[in-house]
């Protein structure tokens, strides 16, 4: 059997009370890519904030990194478990360069300075980042350079879960198949990943292993590679039919064009 790098169960999150996540249940095993689909309202940056220890949050259920609860933990100590997040906005850090960052932050989560010079020149070669070390954090970056730098420093620290926020937001086509390229080099069998998108366009560049469709704070429906080529034909709303899935009463009301933005995932 698979080892587990990521295991939900039963995942519930409210804030304000008002309930978002509904009993979510995922499960990414070590060596795999997990896609996670949904429309704007879904759940999914909840997920992302309650994973990674975000204040705030009124939160039950289990989540575990490799077997360890993290729930009760501080965000560091997720971080140290190994869950690391990229960011589908990376924070720009001028005057502090990159190859500082990652080094400090590399012997933070406990290797050696040796052992973080051998990471990072790897990590270096393998995605073509030697023209950014110097450069401050993020800053002056085009939107793809920086998705781009986001996997090199995940590759570079090793977690054992990488969950990847959307890295194709915001991307023009060339850029999506380049970052797409540095997530298919990153991919291995001592990290999950789950790969947070709206979109079918970077899937086809990184295949994963298993698509999961998030509707209304809830995994709906789960399958192959396949699935998103069933969301790309008739987008949510047609999932929700398929399913019986009713739409919120607020979305319900209004049923007007700003549904073909919510309910519709793929370009057209």
């Amino acid at each position: 059997m698979s080892r587990v790098a990521l295991e939900v169960v039963d995942l519930k999150a409210a804030i304000g009370g008002v309930e978002i996540l509904k009993g979510l249940d995922i499960e990414v095993p070590f060596g795999t890519v997990h896609a996670l689909m949904g429309p704007n309202g879904s759940g999914k940056s909840t997920l992302c904030h309650v994973l990674t220890g975000k204040s705030g949050y009124e939160v039950s259920g289990t989540a575990t990194i490799d077997g360890e609860p993290i729930l009760d933990r501080d965000v560091d100590e997720r971080a140290r478990a190994g869950l690391l997040q990229a960011f589908q906005y990376p924070v720009e850090v001028p005057g502090l360069e990159l190859q500082v960052f990652i080094d400090e932050a590399v012997q933070a989560s406990g290797a050696s300075p040796e052992e973080s010079r051998e990471r990072i020149a790897a990590a270096t070669k393998r995605f073509g980042m030697d023209r950014f070390l110097g450069r401050a954090l993020n800053d002056e970056l085009s939107g793809g350079e920086k998705k781009r730098s986001e996997i090199f420093q995940v590759a570079v620290l090793q977690p054992k879960v990488a969950i990847l926020d959307e890295i194709d937001s915001g991307l023009d086509i060339d850029a999506v198949k380049e970052v797409a390229e540095a997530v298919a080099t990153m991919r291995g069998e001592d990290v999950g990943v789950l790969l947070i998108t709206h979109y079918s366009r970077i899937l086809g560049y990184v295949e994963p292993d298993r698509v999961h469709i998030m509707i209304d704070g809830r995994i709906v429906e789960s399958g192959g590679p396949e699935l998103a080529d069933v969301l790309e034909e008739g987008g949510y709303r047609a999932v929700r039919t398929r399913l019986g899935i009713e739409p919120p009463q607020a979305e319900a009301a209004e049923k007007q064009a700003a549904d073909f933005f919510t309910e519709t995932p793929f370009d057209t």
